[in-house]
């Protein structure tokens, strides 16, 4: 199987400090959508990993969370993809959740899922958080410099972070190097 995980904010949709709390603020990164579609017709599964901390601070509910992951799945479908499991935290930075990134909860449960082994599969982010959590279960972490992954790149990275321009860029890579070890 191949198995892609994508942190959401900043990665597919445009990220927000004072969170992503409506459909409407809910703004996907040009080129998200597209490269989504693009890799499940390539035969790609594409999961999403999401820390939603919002919905313990009281800023939006699940029935919005749910419309906004609905719209995710709308605009793929449109282009012709498909979005697989979404799996997302919903607990504060304070509550020592097993799920909240960096730790691995969220990406175990895409893993078992799927009957997925997490070694060398790319997780995709923008925040340390998301580089700790694949690093956590041995997945390749894969830094966008879209959200707030050109201030990430600034810090210390994992040295084996793979680092591209968006999550197009990455979806290029992973089709064409893809077809061409197979073609």
């Amino acid at each position: 199987m191949k198995l892609l995980i994508l942190d959401r904010d900043g990665v597919i949709n445009q990220d927000s400090d004072a969170y992503i709390k409506s459909v409407e603020e809910w703004i996907p990164i040009p080129g998200s959508i597209e490269a989504i579609a693009q890799l499940s017709k390539a035969g790609w599964t594409v999961a999403i990993a999401t820390n939603q901390s919002g919905i313990a601070r009281g800023y939006y509910d699940m029935a919005t969370l749910d419309a906004m992951h609905a719209r995710l799945r709308s605009l793929v479908a449109e282009q012709g993809g498909e979005v697989g499991l979404i799996v997302y935290c919903p607990h504060g930075p304070d509550e020592n959740c097993a799920c909240r990134k960096p730790k691995p909860g969220m990406l175990n449960t895409i893993a078992n899922h799927y009957a997925a082994d997490l070694r060398g599969m790319w997780f995709v982010g923008d925040s340390k958080g998301d580089l700790e959590a694949a690093q956590a279960v041995d997945s390749q972490p894969v830094l966008v410099l879209t959200g707030k992954g050109q201030k990430t790149r600034s810090t210390s990275v994992p040295a084996n972070t793979l680092v591209f321009d968006d999550l197009a860029a990455v979806a290029a890579e992973l089709i064409h190097t893809h077809a061409s070890q197979n073609g």
